[in-house]
């Protein structure tokens, strides 16, 4: 480790020089280059941060992609949600993240490219407030809008949310119209962090919704404990929920759950008739999917023609 560290620490000519020594280190120890700390900083000023190995590597390597995220534009696309007990009329519309200009970086690569690189809060922020700003200028008040956010990105809700509460604020948005939903929660373990997360935005009069449910958020306890507003079920129960008995039985018990409950449940990944008229006859109360609408830059462009 101490022969890494030298190398590391060793000043260097250009980026490609230490693309090549960290390319090195990280081949040489693998997992252990995660231990491996790194400062930030230029012209002789003191470290700004503090990264492991592998992140700067990410960072040095993907120099494009950084920059975009650091310093880039980003757009909100549009995909609607229909309220399946009153008409299938527009409810809301999930906020999805998109670079902006003419060179789209799809937002898996995106959002893994922030993970790898350590700036997966920053991205997460930037989708927030890009969110927000979509909202204020194409979304009517009255019409939710559901926005991502990860949890793990905000170790201290009151502070690592005030920036999206000012952002709020700002564009005079009201909150009740706001629904934060947690991505990808069955990978969720603090359930106490994720607690104290939606609470502090349910102490701003904001929704919370948990995304991609499965069956490990799916019970009493859980759902007793963190109170959402709306439950998003994963699409793998969705898809071809129609022939399926498995998918059945589950969708059934989480209905029962939720009516119990008190919260909406959304079924999303909605792709053919037979999948959203099933979720109607158990009594889902709103839906998503690309048989509804695929996310558009405009509210107008967001239904399929044959469809709505």
């Amino acid at each position: 480790m101490q022969k890494q560290e030298s190398w590391i620490k060793a000043p260097y000519q250009s980026l490609d020089e230490l693309e090549t020594k960290l390319e090195a280190i990280c081949r040489q120890l693998g997992d252990k280059a995660k231990k491996l700390k790194a400062g930030i900083s230029q012209y002789g000023t003191k470290p700004v941060q503090l990264l492991n190995a592998s992140e700067l590597f990410s960072r040095v390597s993907h120099r494009e992609m950084v920059h975009t995220i650091q310093h880039g534009e980003f757009h909100s696309y549009q995909q609607p949600i229909i309220n399946l007990k009153e008409g299938d009329r527009i409810y809301g519309y999930e906020s999805l993240l998109r670079t902006a200009g003419s060179k789209q970086i799809p937002p898996g690569i995106l959002f893994k490219t922030a993970e790898e690189t350590g700036l997966m809060s920053m991205l997460d922020q930037k989708a927030r407030e890009a969110a927000i700003k979509a909202r204020k200028n194409i979304i009517p008040p009255g019409i939710k809008s559901f926005i991502n956010f990860l949890p793990s990105t905000i170790y201290n809700p009151d502070f690592c949310l005030q920036h999206t509460f000012q952002i709020v604020e700002k564009y005079k948005i009201d909150p009740a119209d706001l629904v934060f939903e947690v991505v990808e929660t069955e990978k969720i373990s603090d359930i106490d962090h994720l607690k104290k997360v939606l609470n502090t935005y349910k102490k701003r009069g904001m929704k919370v919704a948990l995304d991609d449910v499965g069956a490990g958020f799916s019970t009493l306890e859980i759902l007793e404990a963190l109170q959402p507003d709306y439950l998003k079920i994963d699409r793998s129960f969705i898809d071809r929920c129609d022939q399926r008995p498995e998918s059945q039985q589950f969708l059934s018990k989480v209905m029962n759950i939720a009516d119990g409950l008190g919260i909406i449940v959304l079924a999303e990944g909605i792709e053919r008739k037979e999948e959203l008229e099933f979720c109607r006859s158990i009594g889902a109360d709103l839906a998503q999917g690309y048989y509804i609408g695929r996310p558009a830059k405009e509210i107008e462009s967001a239904f399929q023609v044959n469809s709505y």
